[in-house]
């Protein structure tokens, strides 16, 4: 273990397993689960060899520049809740990078921008008695691919230079700790903190839910978390969609 991650101070609560190159983090974390291991596991990978997003879109975490973990909950609230986590943790990154001078709006349901650009994505899986939540952050990514540089953003892009990766890891174990209990009956509460660095509010979006194509203005997150889309039948109410993208 290099010395960031041998000095790593974590949360009460959290341990660290660092792992110079992997497959996916949140493949390594489902095994442990599966072989009993408590929450608070946190597996921390400097290379990620088959690293992934939704619907198994690929992720590329530079090694040394990326944040790439993946964290084992195991939630007391009923199962039916669990895809709030997904917000959750949106939130518990947004308002820890706060604290490194820049301010992220979470865009719903997984990802975080920087000034309209993204700079971390968030992938949760659940098991039958346990939540995987997998994070990606470009701390200290300074170039990106030609399809990625009027898309993406880090740290580094926006302090003009990069924090501790220890640091944010655990600046953002810190909120995630706060965030996790609220998936139940003080979701309210979440949803309003949430509601306030929503990056589509108000914005002409394009959903793609299945097979189906879907344009219209986003109203808002719902109570239940969804996102409440305006279009000329009038506002429906999305679960789940593939893709969100901006119009205007």
């Amino acid at each position: 273990m290099n010395g960031e991650w041998q000095d790593a101070e974590l949360p009460e609560g959290y341990r660290l397993d660092f792992r110079e190159a992997t497959g996916s983090t949140n493949d390594d974390v489902r095994a442990a689960a599966r072989g009993g291991a408590e929450a608070g596991l946190v597996v921390v990978a400097e290379r990620q060899d088959a690293g992934r997003g939704r619907r198994g879109a690929a992720w590329v975490c530079p090694p040394g520049e990326g944040l790439a973990f993946s964290v084992l909950l195991r939630p007391s609230e009923m199962k039916a809740l669990w895809p709030r986590l997904s917000l959750a943790a949106g939130l518990a990154v947004s308002e820890a990078l706060d604290r490194f001078g820049v301010f992220a709006e979470v865009k719903w349901p997984n990802d975080l921008w920087i000034g309209g650009r993204k700079v971390c994505g968030i992938l949760v899986e659940a098991g039958e008695d346990f939540v995987v939540v997998g994070i990606g952050i470009n701390v200290g990514v300074r170039e990106f691919p030609a399809v990625l540089e009027d898309s993406a953003t880090s740290l580094a892009v926006e302090r003009g230079e990069a924090p501790s990766r220890a640091a944010v890891l655990a600046a953002v174990l810190e909120r995630l700790r706060v965030w996790e209990p609220c998936i139940g009956a003080r979701f309210p509460e979440l949803l309003q903190r949430l509601r306030e660095r929503c990056a589509l509010s108000g914005r002409e979006v394009r959903l793609c839910c299945g097979d189906e194509v879907l344009r219209g203005v986003m109203e808002g997150i719902g109570d239940g978390g969804e996102l409440l889309l305006r279009d000329g039948s009038g506002v429906r109410k999305i679960v789940q969609a593939d893709e969100v993208r901006i119009v205007r």
